[in-house]
């Protein structure tokens, strides 16, 4: 996986940073540590962010992120399709919308690694209905963690 972009937008470095996996029905939500190594899933929000951003601010708010890493489902062979077009301009919305700066991570096969690691951990399909998106947000987050994606990108943890 790979940062397909720096960050964007406008904001203060970052003490935590909150990932999200954008789909068409709903978000998934994550959050950084303040030493920005551990991705913890949060919660997953219904519909359109950037229809009603109230539960998103709020949950910037309470956690103090300043900053948006936001999954890019990049088509296989790596381009942005359809669907990357619209999670960008979501995101692009979002990060104007919220004055904050934003980051875009590969999150090619998220979901399916989401619902695998449920299932390791013995969840049934029913009992996993729900918590994908944010379990995949975690991902996506982590990814951007493990990757070097914060002091790439010139955030400093321990501001």
């Amino acid at each position: 996986r790979a940062n397909s972009s720096a960050w964007t937008g406008r904001g203060v470095d970052p003490v935590r940073l909150m990932g999200l996996d954008i789909g068409e029905k709903r978000v998934g939500v994550a959050i950084s540590d303040p030493t920005m190594r551990v991705a913890t899933p949060l919660t997953v929000l219904d519909g359109s962010p950037s229809a009603d951003l109230r539960p998103l601010r709020r949950l910037i708010e309470d956690y103090e992120a300043a900053a948006l890493v936001v999954g890019l489902p990049l088509t296989l062979s790596g381009e942005e399709g359809p669907q990357a077009l619209r999670v960008r301009a979501e995101a692009q919305r979002l990060a104007e919308a919220l004055g904050m700066r934003i980051a875009f991570f590969d999150e090619r096969l998220s979901s399916a690694e989401a619902r695998k690691v449920m299932s390791d951990a013995g969840l049934s399909q029913r009992e996993q209905r729900g918590s994908v998106d944010m379990v995949a947000a975690g991902l996506i987050l982590q990814g951007y963690l493990d990757s070097g994606g914060p002091a790439r990108d010139g955030i400093d943890s321990s501001e």
